[in-house]
């Protein structure tokens, strides 16, 4: 199977997801949004984008995979595949309406839709699959603390509490987090980690007493996911898929208020232990999302063919 790849950014998971699929024997092109100075998201450059799909897509492909809402017009556009669409999942949660009924217009239009969490799934009103995001559990492991913070140079005795982002990116809440972390009892120290090799992420990880996330609004996050096959506590507010992913896990919290937040923090750093996340990532692998996205592929490819309707939402997660 050969599948034309849009995506607006080649991110860390989306490459993950490419890789994924290549191990099934799909093989993949990806055309992705070329930045120029700052006008990386202007119409022009959708403009281009839209161009260079048309090219592609005239070669012999059998599915266009839309990855990301804003790019599912210009797949709805191209007259000559069958198209899958992924929503990631802020694209569709209310973060700007005009985008919410851009997504929506474009999945009631899609050959089969993909919903990343079930936060995901409430948002839709078509048929479509729940696919979990996979983690690679290879690189996301526990590693010994010790052994983490001796590589970055870390303080062995410091309680440690890590914030996933860039603290200027206002909806990751950056002083929430350090407001969290002044009223924790203790010397608590707030390390950031942004901007460098997806392959050191584990590491910085590792070496923390927690993760912490603050963030108003998240479609994921998948730091969330990676930190727990990581077996690190996760300390976050009640965004999207993270309820999901953290039920029942020892040594996490979902937070709904700054106490919580406070009080959640002060628990793992208390345990100074693993949470037990990892055992549940059998279901969340690569590997496994990639053989889900594949049924997927055959589906939209049967219904082009067949042009038959199917009822209800498909399930896909078992």
């Amino acid at each position: 199977m050969r599948v034309l790849q849009l995506v607006t950014t080649e991110s860390a998971f989306f490459q993950k997801q490419v890789e994924a699929l290549e191990r099934q024997g799909v093989s993949c092109t990806t055309v992705s949004l070329e930045k120029r100075g700052s006008d990386g998201r202007s119409v022009r450059a959708y403009g281009d984008l839209y161009r260079r799909l048309l090219s592609e897509v005239s070669g012999e492909f059998d599915l266009v995979h839309a990855n990301y809402g804003l790019v599912g017009p210009l797949a709805v556009a191209q007259p000559c595949r069958p198209l899958v669409l992924t929503l990631w999942g802020s694209e569709i949660m209310g973060e700007a309406g005009w985008l919410d009924a851009v997504s929506a217009w474009t999945a009631r239009r899609s050959d089969a839709v993909v919903a990343p969490s079930a936060s995901v799934s409430r948002q839709l009103d078509c048929e479509h699959h729940v696919v979990p995001f996979g983690v690679d559990t290879d690189l996301f492991r526990p590693i010994p603390r010790a052994d983490a913070r001796e590589r970055l140079g870390w303080d062995q005795d410091a309680d440690i509490a890590l914030f996933p982002y860039d603290p200027a990116r206002s909806i990751k809440n950056y002083p929430l987090a350090e407001s969290v972390v002044d009223r924790a009892e203790g010397d608590v120290t707030l390390k950031t980690v942004f901007d460098v090799p997806y392959e050191r992420i584990p590491l910085y990880m590792n070496a923390s007493d927690a993760l912490l996330v603050t963030s108003r609004r998240e479609s994921g996050p998948m730091v969330v996911k990676e930190a727990t096959a990581c077996d690190v506590p996760v300390v976050s507010t009640d965004v999207g898929f993270v309820a999901d992913v953290l039920e029942g896990v020892e040594g996490s919290s979902v937070c709904s208020s700054h106490g919580q937040l406070v009080e959640g923090l002060e628990a793992a750093l208390a345990a100074d232990g693993r949470a037990d996340g990892r055992d549940r990532f059998d279901a969340m692998g690569l590997d496994r999302m990639g053989e889900r996205l594949v049924d997927v592929y055959h589906e939209a490819l049967g219904r082009r063919g067949e042009a038959a309707p199917i009822e209800g939402v498909a399930d896909v997660r078992a």
